[in-house]
């Protein structure tokens, strides 16, 4: 791609161009300094216009980008970086947000699949329930707000351990009264992680079953260190194709769980779970998080969610029988 932005480049009189953190045919993402808060890093996302479109579909376009952008700077949650500003500069959308340190997920499949082992099922887990959380967040919005284009590259592990999903290059708007999507910025999913529905273009029938799909993709992927096979082979094969299995790769993965990543990675909408909630529940059914851990509900977990109460009745009862052993002078 050509015209990439150079270190010390100011835009908008205010953002300082500081390195390019990644490109791809649709634009580029860039880390900078905002001048006006000291210390301030972001990211700033470049969006080129189709060069072979018309003025006045690029108009439209840009009116769209501004009018959604701006619901986007609405959203704040602890799993999605705060947009905090968008603008045109020399015929160029850019998004602002903020910038996430970290290793992405996928940097995280390949050090395991190095190193010839798996990334622990647990921790797998305990990623999964900050990505689900800011899922339901985004589908919760009015209108609800689509991400798209869910994979282990676009979602970054902190330095304290929290997850981010951190790119909206393809987010879309679900339109309540006619059930169609609005994009708001355009750009072409991977297709490995793409639901049957999102491949071949922007046909406007993806709903919250479309991200469910692309999480399903993502954890198997993180369980098994192996890129599933995308939809559109799977439909074309048919019942030629060999099924998806997770433990037949990694056998440490539980049967619930394996069923739960199965179920989103269903071809055909109706047949995935609902919505997130649902499939929630079915990733976390008899199961606990307390501090990053994770177990399930049997008698280790009632003494783990307990222990404190168990501990302070020990206690009591140690007292007590000491009081009682005492003899009476």
């Amino acid at each position: 791609m050509s015209d990439i932005l150079i270190p010390d480049t100011i835009l908008r009189e205010r953002y300082r161009v500081l390195d390019l953190v990644g490109q791809g045919g649709m634009g580029a993402v860039y880390r900078a300094e905002d001048t006006r808060l000291e210390g301030r890093i972001c990211a700033i996302k470049e969006v080129i216009p189709n060069p072979g479109a018309s003025k006045e579909y690029q108009e439209r376009i840009q009116t769209a980008f501004h009018q959604e952008a701006s619901i986007l700077a609405r959203l704040d949650h602890p799993n999605l970086p705060k947009v905090s500003d968008f603008f045109v500069f020399n015929g160029r959308d850019y998004l602002v947000m903020d910038y996430v340190p970290g290793h992405d997920l996928r940097e995280m499949i390949e050090n395991a699949r190095h190193k010839g082992s798996f990334i622990p099922e647990k921790q797998v887990l305990f990623w999964a329930k900050q990505l689900i959380d800011a899922l339901e967040y985004l589908h919760q919005q009015d209108p609800p707000v689509l991400h798209r284009d869910i994979k282990p590259s676009n979602i970054k592990l902190t330095p304290t351990g929290i997850i981010k999903l951190v790119d909206f290059g393809l987010v879309k708007l679900l339109m309540p009264d006619n059930n169609q999507t609005v994009s708001v910025l355009q750009g072409q999913a991977t297709i490995q992680y793409a639901p049957l529905e999102q491949i071949g273009g922007d046909a406007g029938h993806t709903d919250g079953r479309s991200d469910i799909y692309s999480l399903g993709a993502t954890l198997y992927h993180l369980f098994t260190n192996e890129l599933p096979t995308d939809a559109k082979t799977r439909y074309i094969r048919g019942k030629k194709q060999p099924s998806l299995s997770v433990k037949n790769i990694n056998s440490r993965v539980s049967t619930r769980t394996e069923r739960a990543v199965l179920h989103a990675l269903e071809l055909h909408p109706a047949d995935r779970p609902d919505n997130i909630p649902q499939f929630k529940r079915e990733l976390f059914t008899n199961i606990f998080i307390v501090d990053g851990r994770i177990g399930g509900s049997n008698w280790r977990t009632v003494f783990w969610r307990n222990r404190l109460l168990l501990a302070i009745i020990l206690a009591l009862f140690a007292f007590a029988l000491a009081i009682t052993m005492t003899p009476i002078t």
